[in-house]
């Protein structure tokens, strides 16, 4: 399987944080169409299925990242 750069993750992640605050804030149908991309693109990129699987193993290939973190979440 390929993986995506460790920077690109980061910034996948970062992107999708700031649209689910944006998105709680507003609602906005714009907002919710660009949180739906980077979820998809975050899945396709961890090979996963959904967001919350893509952002944990997205999380796991950071720079930094500890083995223990999340370990009890299997995907």
């Amino acid at each position: 399987m390929l993986m995506a750069h460790p920077a690109v993750l980061a910034r996948l992640v970062e992107q999708y944080e700031t649209l689910r605050i944006l998105q709680a804030e507003k609602g906005s149908p714009e907002v919710r169409r660009r949180m739906d991309d980077v979820a998809y693109t975050l899945c396709v990129s961890t090979g996963t299925r959904d967001i919350d699987a893509a952002l944990i193993a997205a999380r796991h290939q950071l720079p930094g990242a500890r083995p223990q973190d999340d370990s009890l979440v299997t995907l």
